[in-house]
């Protein structure tokens, strides 16, 4: 455990190991620094000679570092990064002795073999070749472990054809369709010095720790990330007293480990805190970019794990590591913001009264409404199946909470046409003369929202723990652009455009109000009434995925170039695809852990009961009542165990031998995972009986409470 007593000041070392714009300016000429800005302010391509320089300038940076060699980092569409390094050393010379060298050709582009990454039949296995270019938009840096010293390059990943095998390409596809009718629309306003619109983002990290000797004796956590087998301990998250609890020692060692690496990295790390499950805790950034915000989110669940195993801990990002207490997610929060500190989504004093606010906020009612069905899609992984909808995430149901303020003033709009006034926040008064007084909010929160406004954002409260937050921001930016896109073209036609934007805002959020939901989105009654409202309610990853390339979706991506059709059928076929391997996984590491240690757990502790019941009806004839029940319970209990073991075996071969496809991703949700909960149910009465000396895995209160 890295010592507590160590202290170090945080700006010292903030951003120590990034390539970063104060590096850049001290490194690079004049010209060339501003070359790259231009790049980076303008989209502009940037030439090889002005790479050269550049690139000679980050290897010399890294090499100061102790870095040997450098990567292409990138997200392909496994859910992970991925990385090929190579030293700076060119060939010998006839001296014997090698230079160092990194060339602009090699910062800009790598080629990475395309076939062996998920592509959706973009590739084939005798096609290969793909690309990876260098994002300049994302700094480079140094990441130092075990490994030594590597230079990373954020970069986008694309298949030789030019079709998009990643998370990155279409944000950025995103990112621009956003920036380009974000302009047009302040514009409109009269804004003609904003050059830029930027979509930002801050998502909220939830996570799990627990003792990594005690993770490395159960195979279900190791193969599938959360537990397939477990009886409840006597406590589990009932009392609400680990909620922001005092963080353990051991636990705080660890975090201060973490925020140190995440600094040296320039990742904000900000807030950390227990969650409500017991072992559960959160990490919260700064906002920043939509796509370093990516970055920046990989390296925070990479780093995450890797320090654990330095403190003999193991994180866990599964959605659901634990069934009987609260899952982990990931709250993306998102807004808009020019290039001069505007925050488009900022309400200011009197909401009634800031028209191109009302405008922009009743685009997103219209996007999210229209689309509500894509924004479920893009948080739809297999874990994240076992959390939405249950009292402790948002319900597969889309709806936007706006809060009293703002929902006042579109009542005020549709009703009457005119909004006059807004609902102001009044003094909280606490009652206690030594504490002080202060002005509340006009709205309160409600985290049953999937999608809330909260002051001057959009929470988009329904991502997975461990899934990339590039595809929902690609969706929220995508879906906006659309939204302003049409507003735009309405009103620059309009001859009188105060008239034509009033009646507009009016329109939208007429038509839209269904979106619109202050309650508690728990409720069986938010079920009922969502459905009288037309909203859709997406139970499951396998009925999400269609909406990826429904007629609707293809026209948004191909209007603002995110997606190509063929880009999109290859996602879905991916993700049927993703949805089918993790659930045969985890129901063939049930098959193994049953088959291989419970049972023969079982049957051992059976034989030894048996025979000790045997023993003493021989020694003295004493009543054995309680120990033959016993025996008949547990034995009665293995025999269910078996006979759920051995249904499982049959569907899961019979998953397997099926076409890919939704037909077979359906088959393992319906058949596959119904079999896998029948075995559970019967081994988890198991483990409630028979003696822990025997049970061959640590219990949930091992794992929950001995960290």
């Amino acid at each position: 455990m890295e010592n507590c007593t160590e202290y170090f000041n945080v700006a010292d070392i903030f951003g120590e190991n990034v390539f970063n714009d104060s590096v850049m300016q001290e490194r690079l000429p004049k010209k060339v620094y501003q070359k790259l800005k231009q790049t980076i302010r303008d989209g502009k391509e940037l030439d090889l000679a002005t790479a050269d320089v550049i690139a000679h300038e980050m290897k010399e940076w890294a090499i100061e570092k102790g870095a040997t060699h450098y990567t292409h980092w990138f997200q392909p569409l496994t859910g992970v990064t991925a990385e090929k390094h190579d030293s700076f050393i060119t060939a010998p010379m006839e001296n014997g002795k090698v230079l160092m060298s990194f060339s602009g050709k090699e910062l800009i582009k790598g080629e990475p073999d395309a076939s062996s990454f998920p592509s959706g039949g973009l590739r084939a296995t005798f096609e290969a070749r793909g690309y990876t270019a260098w994002d300049c938009t994302s700094p480079a840096f140094v990441r130092q472990d075990a490994a030594g010293a590597t230079l990373c390059i954020p970069t986008a990943f694309c298949s030789y054809t030019g079709e998009a095998l990643d998370q990155k390409t279409p944000l950025l596809r995103s990112m621009e369709a956003v920036n380009d009718q974000a302009l047009r629309l302040i514009r409109l306003f009269g804004n003609t010095t904003s050059r830029r619109v930027t979509a930002s983002v801050g998502p909220e990290q939830e996570y799990f720790i627990v003792d990594r000797d005690k993770y490395l004796k159960r195979k279900d956590l190791i193969f599938t990330g959360r537990t397939l087998f477990g009886a409840m301990p006597p406590k589990g998250q009932e009392m609400d007293d680990h909620y922001f609890g005092t963080i353990r020692e051991r636990i705080a060692a660890y975090m201060k480990a973490v925020n140190k690496e995440l600094w040296k990295l320039g990742v904000s790390a900000k807030t950390q805190h227990n969650e409500v499950a017991p072992a559960q805790h959160e990490l919260a950034p700064i906002y920043a970019s939509a796509n370093v915000a990516v970055d920046h989110n990989q390296l925070i669940m990479e780093t995450l794990k890797k320090v654990a195993g330095r403190h003999g801990l193991q994180c866990l990002l599964h959605e659901k590591p634990f069934a009987g207490v609260n899952g982990s997610g990931k709250h993306n929060n998102w807004s808009i913001t020019t290039d001069d500190g505007i925050n488009l989504l900022d309400p200011g004093v009197t909401p009634h009264e800031n028209v191109q606010f009302l405008l922009v906020l009743t685009c997103i009612l219209k996007a999210v409404d229209i689309h509500a069905d894509l924004l479920r899609e893009s948080a739809a992984d297999v874990g994240n199946d076992h959390r939405l909808g249950a009292n402790e995430a948002p319900p597969a149901i889309i709806s936007v909470f706006l809060g009293e303020q703002l929902e006042d003033v579109l009542t005020q709009l549709i009703s009457t046409g005119e909004a006059t006034h807004s609902i102001k926040g009044s003094m909280l008064e606490t009652g206690v003369k030594t504490l002080p007084d202060f002005m509340k909010d006009a709205t309160d929160r409600n985290r049953t929202s999937p999608f809330a406004f909260t002051g001057n954002k959009f929470e988009f409260r329904m991502v997975g723990s461990q899934d990339s937050i590039a595809q929902p921001n690609v969706v929220l930016n995508t879906i906006v652009a659309e939204a302003f896109s049409e507003a735009c073209d309405i009103l620059e036609k309009a001859d009188d455009f105060d008239l034509a934007v009033h009646d507009l805002i009016k329109k939208y959020a007429t038509e839209h109000q269904r979106i619109v939901f202050n309650g508690n989105g728990y409720s069986d009654a938010w079920v009922e009434e969502a459905g009288r409202r037309g909203l859709p309610n997406i139970r499951s990853m396998v009925d999400a995925i269609p909406a990826l390339n429904t007629e609707k979706a293809v026209k948004l991506f191909e209007k603002f170039g995110v997606f190509t059709k063929a880009e999109l059928d290859s996602r879905v076929e991916i993700e049927y695809e993703t949805y089918a391997k993790e659930i045969n996984i985890e129901a063939k590491t049930m098959i193994d852990i049953a088959g291989k240690q419970i049972i023969p757990a079982i049957i051992k502790y059976t034989t030894t009961l048996a025979t000790s019941i045997s023993a003493v009806k021989a020694a003295c004839d004493a009543d054995v009542s309680v120990q033959t029940e016993l025996l008949t319970e547990v034995s009665d209990l293995l025999s269910e165990t078996k006979v759920a073991l051995s249904k499982l075996e049959e569907v899961t071969e019979k998953g397997a031998a099926m076409e890919e496809g939704r037909d077979q991703a359906a088959f393992y949700r319906d058949e596959v995972m119904t079999a896998m909960s029948a075995l559970r149910a019967p081994v988890d009465k198991l483990e409630m009986i028979v003696d822990k000396d025997v049970w061959p895995m640590p219990s949930y209160g091992d794992l929950l409470f001995e960290v």
